[in-house]
Parts: C-alpha cells; sequence; structure tokens
C-alpha cells in the first residue's frame, strides 16, 4: 500500500514537526551546557578535578530541567479542554495536536528515564573523582572531606546524594509501572505509582539545594592557571598548560567558588504552579458528589449510569473522571459521555463494560441485587448509597466530529460509547452543525450488544427520513463473530437488522467509496476500538489509494 504524501502530511506533519522542535531543544541545550562547562572559565578548575563527567552530567541535567517542566502540561487536562474549546485555538490542525497531549507527555516520560540514567552515571564518575582528585589548593571546591574517602559515604551523606537516589527509585517504579502489560492487568499499580510524581518534586527541589558543584566567582582577578605570589612558572621539560587558558602575570587574590543558584527551580516551577493550581480547582469541582437517577444493566456486562450534577455542562465526545470511595477511594478512571445535559434534560450518562477489579466492586455497589435489570432512585434518597464524585469534563478528539462536512465514525464493541453522544446531538438537531455527511462503522462480536444503542439509532434513524434526509448517516453494523444464522428480529429494529452483515468490514471497499463519494474534500475519520483495526484504518489515511478524491484526517480515541 502506497504511501501518500499528501495524507502523509495531513495526518503526521504537525506531530513530526512538534518532534522536531522538541529533540532540536533537548540536542541545543545538551550541546550548549556541554561546551560551556567544558570550555568556561568560571569551570576551569571543576572540569580539571572531574574531567567529562562534570560536562556529561550538567548537560543531561538541562535537560532533565526541560522535560521535567514539559511533562507535566499535558496533564493539564482542563487547560487542554478549555483551549480545545475556545476560538483560542482556531486552527483545526492544531486542536489535532492538542489529541497528541498523551503521547507528548509519554516521550518527555521516556526522555527523562534516559537522561536520569546518564546523568546518574556520570555523578557517579564524579564522586569517585571528588574523592580521587582532592584539591589541596582550593579546600572550598571539594565535596569528599579527605582524599580518598569511600565514594559510597560522599552519596549516602550528602543532600543530592540521598534525594537522588531516592528519585531513582520512584521513576524506576513509574516506569514498570507505566508498561501496557501493567496497565491493563494492574491499573491500580500504575495509578498508586504515578502519584509517587508528587515525591518525585519535592525531592527534585531538595536535590539541587545541595550545591556541590561549585563556579569561580573572581576570575578576573584570579584567572585560571595564573601564578600566585610564592610560584614560579613551570620548567620547560614540564606539562605546559595551554596558553589559551593560561592568563599571563600574576594573581591578585585567592580563587573564590560558590554554588549555582539552582536552575532547576526557573524551569519547573512555572509548570508546576500550574499544574497544581489545575489540580486544586478540579478538586473543587469535583468536591459535591452527583446524583445517581438511573442505574440500568444491559446485555453483554454493560451497565448505564444516568447521574444529575448541578452546573454541570458538556459537549458531545468528551469525557469525565469517577471516583466511587466506597470501591477505592484514590482511584479514578475515565469513562466516555454517553449522553450530555440539554436544555430539555439536565442528566447525562455513561456506559461501562464490567471488566476488572473496580468495575466489577462498582457494579455490585449499583445493582446489589443479582439480576436486577433496573433501578430508578427517587432524587432524595432514603436509603444509604455509596457516594460518587465526577472529575471534568475533557475534551477528546472525538469532538471534532462535527467540524468536518463528511465525518466516519468507527467503534469496536464498547467502543461506540464516544460517538453515542454524538448521536444523540443529532437527534436533537442536526441542522446547527457543520456535518452533513456521517459514515457510522459498528463492529461486534456479539449480536446482543448493539442493543446497547438500538434505539438511540431507529430513532435517528426515523428523525433523518421525516425530514428527506436519508442520506445524512450511512449507517453499517458488523458482527464479527456469528454462530449460525441471527439477526434483530424484532420489528422496531429493522432498520438496524436491515443494514446488519456478518464477518468483518472490507476497509479499502468502504474506503474507496467514501473518497469517490466525497471528491477533493476533507473526511475526519474517529476510530475507538481494538488497535487492529485503529492500526489499519491509520494506514489507509495515508496510504494513494483514494488520491484525487478525498483527504482522510486520522483520529484516535485516547484518554489523557
Amino acid at each position: 500500500m502506497a504511501l501518500s504524501l499528501r495524507s502523509w502530511v495531513a495526518n503526521e506533519g504537525g506531530k513530526h514537526l512538534v518532534l522536531m522542535l522538541w529533540l532540536g531543544a533537548n540536542t541545543w541545550l545538551f550541546l550548549r551546557t556541554f561546551w560551556l562547562y567544558s570550555s568556561g572559565q568560571q569551570y576551569h578548575y571543576l572540569h580539571q578535578m572531574l574531567g567529562l563527567g562534570l560536562c556529561i552530567s550538567r548537560a543531561s541535567a538541562a535537560v532533565l530541567n526541560l522535560n521535567c517542566s514539559l511533562v507535566l502540561l499535558p496533564m493539564c487536562r482542563t487547560l487542554l479542554t478549555y483551549l480545545r474549546g475556545t476560538h483560542t485555538v482556531s486552527s483545526r490542525k492544531t486542536r489535532r495536536l492538542l489529541d497528541k497531549s498523551k503521547t507528548f507527555h509519554v516521550t518527555c516520560g521516556v526522555a527523562i528515564c534516559v537522561f536520569s540514567v546518564v546523568h546518574v552515571s556520570a555523578h557517579l564518575a564524579n564522586v569517585v573523582n571528588f574523592s580521587a582528585r582532592y584539591s589541596d589548593d582550593f579546600p572550598s571546591l571539594n565535596v569528599a572531606r579527605y582524599r580518598g574517602e569511600d565514594p559510597r559515604v560522599i552519596v549516602f551523606t550528602t543532600v543530592p546524594g540521598v534525594t537522588g537516589l531516592l528519585m531513582v527509585l520512584i521513576l524506576f517504579l513509574m516506569f514498570t509501572a507505566s508498561s501496557y502489560c501493567m496497565r491493563v492487568t494492574n491499573y491500580e499499580i500504575f495509578w498508586y505509582t504515578h502519584n509517587l510524581s508528587i515525591l518525585f518534586y519535592v525531592l527534585l527541589m531538595l536535590h539541587v539545594v545541595g550545591g556541590a558543584l561549585k563556579y569561580q566567582v573572581n576570575v578576573e582577578a584570579h584567572p585560571p592557571g595564573c601564578l600566585l605570589a610564592n610560584q614560579s612558572r613551570p620548567e620547560r621539560q614540564g606539562e605546559e598548560p595551554e596558553p589559551s587558558k593560561v592568563a599571563e602575570g600574576r594573581c591578585r587574590g585567592d580563587a573564590q567558588f560558590q554554588p549555582h543558584f539552582p536552575q532547576t527551580w526557573l524551569w519547573v516551577s512555572g509548570p508546576l504552579c500550574l499544574y497544581c493550581a489545575e489540580r486544586l480547582y478540579r478538586y473543587i469541582r469535583s468536591s459535591a458528589p452527583v446524583t445517581i437517577v438511573t442505574v440500568v444493566r444491559h446485555p453483554c456486562d454493560v451497565i448505564e449510569v444516568r447521574m444529575l450534577k448541578r452546573d454541570f455542562s458538556a459537549r458531545p465526545g468528551q469525557y469525565i473522571v469517577l471516583n466511587c470511595p466506597g470501591v477505592a477511594s484514590f482511584e479514578n478512571h475515565p469513562f466516555t459521555l454517553t449522553a450530555c445535559p440539554t436544555e430539555k434534560k439536565e442528566t447525562f450518562g455513561i456506559h461501562l463494560r464490567v471488566v476488572g477489579d473496580w468495575t466489577e466492586r462498582f457494579t455490585e455497589l449499583l445493582l446489589p441485587e443479582p439480576g436486577a435489570q433496573s433501578e430508578i432512585l427517587p432524587m432524595v434518597q432514603q436509603r444509604r448509597y455509596p457516594k460518587l464524585y465526577v472529575d471534568g469534563p475533557f475534551g477528546s478528539p472525538s469532538e471534532e466530529v462535527f467540524n468536518y462536512e463528511v465525518s466516519l465514525c468507527v467503534a469496536g464493541g464498547i467502543g461506540v460509547t464516544p460517538f453515542a453522544s454524538i448521536l444523540h446531538a443529532l437527534l436533537d438537531g442536526w441542522r446547527c452543525f457543520r456535518l452533513r455527511r456521517l459514515y457510522f462503522v459498528w463492529v461486534c462480536r456479539e449480536l446482543q450488544s448493539f442493543y446497547w444503542f438500538a434505539e438511540l439509532l431507529c430513532a435517528l434513524h426515523h428523525k433523518l427520513w421525516q425530514e428527506n434526509r436519508p442520506d445524512y448517516l450511512n449507517l453499517h453494523l458488523y458482527l464479527s463473530q456469528a454462530d449460525g444464522l441471527q439477526s434483530m428480529s424484532e420489528e422496531k429494529y429493522r432498520p438496524l437488522s436491515s443494514r446488519l452483515l456478518i464477518g468483518r468490514p472490507r476497509w479499502k471497499l468502504l474506503f474507496e467509496e467514501i473518497g469517490k463519494a466525497n471528491k477533493q474534500k476533507r473526511v475526519g475519520v474517529f476510530c475507538c476500538g481494538p488497535k487492529a483495526i485503529s492500526r489499519t484504518l491509520h494506514r489507509l489515511c495515508n496510504s494513494d489509494t483514494h488520491h484525487n478524491r478525498a483527504t482522510f484526517e486520522f483520529n484516535k480515541e485516547s484518554f489523557s
């Protein structure tokens, strides 16, 4: 499948540009700092003592400062949601870059881990050199108390050494718990270890207070290599210092050294304060529990929860974060809104699949009686019921569905949830949106899964037929695994049964069909489902199989 340059630029150009700028900034910082500590006169004596380890440790520290500040910005979800929902970011390309915030966060996190290894390795060499090359001429420059001091003693008895070891331990726990297999099998470990980032930044602030590395403050009075009053020039046969690094004449005073003002504070304080302010705002916003109005058990272990919260507003495609202290006080889980509050209806809802310990315990609290299909709770509850807190809403790629004239939404199983709220919005009124045609593909393994939103799909179908726009919604339902002949036999679901196919979609033919029908248009492709489907769609969006037709812009649903 050949690659289309135009499609590749539309889908990958922005993120690769940001990646190149990020790589350029890291490279420039590393080289600039390396050169400063290797050739700067104020670091002459320190460089003589530590050698290459000084340059590498300080250069890697500069890169760590940059990434420790940048890694926080993608996690400011409220800020990103605000930028997405206002006219501040008017360009669709720029808004699509916000969808890569999680990827950028992971990239910065990997860079922090890699350069932490470099930084620690260089400082281990520095500790050995501090001990072996103890300076009798400049006692204030030393970290070791005497020549030949055990390097392990230096590490375990200094603030930079102890805090550095603790930060390495925290990074190791966070890195290993962030692997895909760990997040899938035991999300709680990932969640709790990531909260150690608070302790990490506290230690980072203390780490730079130690002032182990010092620079010379009186270079003019004491040029590096100058001769003291009781010294004479070295013999000709001795090792002659480089002329560029030796000042002519004698010293006008002894060399004086002092530690730098901590640069890390300047780098990290802004993003850290912004992140802390956002977390405080989110805490206040989510401090009041919501009122659970309706709980419905759907087929295939899916639970629908309808809630009510004062002054809550959301846009179709957004998601919220749930916290149920009755299940776990410090665990928060994201769920896409399947119904948003409107002028006619103030409730909002989610659909969650019972998979994993948290959802199982949450379901037991919602529907304690086995086999209970539905429970409508009174607005003023007379019995004890577990509290539920909602944080959000937060932005997602699915919000962009309405900003294209033509959109293709592809859902796999429970991945239909981001598009359910969009279908609800179209049912309330589709004329106010820019969207003029929606292709909706839903792939499920079990026939019963289609009943989750069967009534919604049928209602939207009938509405569009009544308003003489049957071509507005192009619906494709696929049952990937079928034992014998299966169909939705109910009369009210006839519009769906006629569009139900057995097997898997033929994606290439579908893209060619959409490309022919929408020549020279930009088609938004939105996917929420298994990685196999996502990879196939992503590859087709970048291919030239639809050249001279439509340009497909790929958007993948991903919680930040």
